[in-house]
């Protein structure tokens, strides 16, 4: 089907930077004339609705209900009805826009706009997105942030942006809604298959990391449930026996920006395909140095953690540790004991905080658990092990995300070229069958600790813990 699709006969320049040419019978409109703001009152049963970095607007409870910070008075929160076009003032410029699938009540960084008689507001979803793609979003930035914008209604409301006619914008929608949904099932077979893989990973992982790779070891008890038994001839000592919290700050800010992510570790942010706020500078961030042990204070119980492999600054709010003995412990080791489950799940005992998605684990409550230590060589013996025994499966793992990354890279092309009216899909849209309306979100495996955008901040404190992360 998409393989037969063809050019419009006929285009002309649109004269608008961001969308180049269009059909020729395609009508340049400001968007004012086909959007009108509301702001309508919250009824008592309203529940919070949130505009994600996907495009999906739905009840926040419909995706996640962790990762996110509540406001403690929802001050200035608006109705939302289905069929709503929502504008993430703030996110905007990262995807942040789409049409409601639920009724509820949202933040007043939200835009809630109504559409006119004769626009199809699904339409102007996917043509917003594209805005935000193409960069033309951030262009218009008032922030005050580097990557940060205030992309309000008045900004959307004097923009000009194309308008097909009605039947036209809703054979679009049509379209892409269906090649839309057959992207996102493949892409959740494959985030299956990779969930499958790491599970089996991490069983071999938390195996050999916590009874070795000798079989016959004999083995004592730890002295605490959670632990169970360990090795005969391995020490069980309190973190502090290894580590030491320092609280070193960088005077210029100039050093590598460090990313501390429950998946990847502690990276550099420039290596991360991620958009988050970025702060003026950077002076008064933590400084780490190669070997230490970087913790995120509030995503601990996700393991949002890691050895630091290169020198670097680090959020304000996480906990930079130093090893006391140097060569105590061999960084892969540390790091994949440290993200076991019987750990994450001691954080979370561990930790403080009013609100689970905002549990801190602190530096005191850290150094009083107990670590399990091998020799040196053992440890070493172990990662020889899980690397030989985990090789088909990282391969397998690595495969799968190549595959969803390509039908990613595919979306968003197929996405940018029909909504700006660079390919014809009026017949295929016309042959299409019959499909009934869901909701089918991609599972947001790369988000939380280190922020792909799937949540929104409604509060001053997460906003500065996002800004300084």
């Amino acid at each position: 089907m998409i393989n037969d699709l063809k050019r419009y006969p006929a285009m002309k320049d649109s004269g608008v930077p961001w969308l180049g040419d269009v059909p020729e019978h395609w009508r340049l409109e400001r968007a004012k004339w086909l959007f009108h703001k509301v702001n309508r009152p919250v009824r008592e049963d309203d529940q919070v609705v949130t505009c994600f970095r996907d495009g999906v607007v739905t009840l926040r409870k419909n995706r996640r209900v962790r990762g996110f910070t509540e406001s403690l008075k929802e001050i200035g929160y608006q109705g939302i009805r289905r069929g709503d076009l929502v504008i993430h003032a703030m996110d905007a410029f990262a995807g942040a826009v789409g049409v409601a699938h639920s009724d509820g009540k949202g933040t007043p960084v939200y835009s809630v706009c109504e559409p006119e008689p004769g626009t199809n507001a699904h339409f102007y979803a996917f043509l917003v997105r594209e805005m935000a793609r193409s960069l033309w979003i951030a262009s218009l930035a008032k922030g005050i942030r580097e990557r940060s914008t205030d992309f309000r209604f008045d900004g959307f409301a004097s923009q000009d942006v194309p308008a097909p006619p009605l039947p036209e914008q809703s054979a679009i929608v049509r379209f892409l809604d269906h090649a839309d949904r057959r992207i996102r099932r493949y892409i959740r077979a494959e985030q299956k298959l990779i969930k499958l893989l790491e599970e089996q990973k991490q069983a071999i992982i938390h195996h050999a990391v916590t009874r070795g790779i000798d079989p016959n070891v004999r083995l004592k008890a730890s002295g605490v449930e959670w632990l169970g038994d360990v090795p005969e001839h391995w020490e069980v000592l309190p973190a502090k026996h290894f580590f030491r919290e320092v609280d070193e700050r960088s005077v210029t800010g100039t050093e590598e920006l460090l990313s501390v992510s429950h998946i990847t570790g502690v990276t550099p942010r420039s290596q991360k395909n991620i958009t988050m706020f970025m702060a003026q500078s950077y002076a008064g961030h933590k400084l780490c140095k190669e070997g230490d042990l970087v913790i995120n204070t509030m995503w601990a119980w996700m393991a949002a953690l890691g050895v630091a492999r290169q020198t670097g600054i680090v959020s304000p709010s996480y906990a930079v540790y130093r090893p006391i003995r140097r060569g105590a412990f061999h960084p892969t080791f540390i790091d994949n004991l440290l993200r076991t489950k019987p750990y994450v799940a001691e954080y979370v005992c561990r930790s403080t905080g009013i609100r689970s998605s905002r549990l801190r684990l602190y530096p005191e409550q850290f150094l009083r658990i107990l670590l399990m230590h091998p020799s040196l060589e053992e440890q070493q013996s172990i990662l020889d092990v899980i690397a030989n025994a985990t090789r088909k499966l990282e391969c397998a793992i690595h495969s799968a995300q190549r595959e969803i990354s390509l039908l990613r890279e595919y979306r968003t092309r197929l996405i940018a070229d029909v909504v700006t009216g660079k390919i014809d899909v009026r017949a295929a849209a016309a042959a299409l069958p019959d499909e009934p309306d869901e909701l089918e979100p991609i599972v947001d495996t790369d988000v939380l600790a280190e922020d792909d955008g799937a949540g929104e901040s409604t509060d001053l404190e997460s906003v500065l813990e996002e800004v300084e992360a």
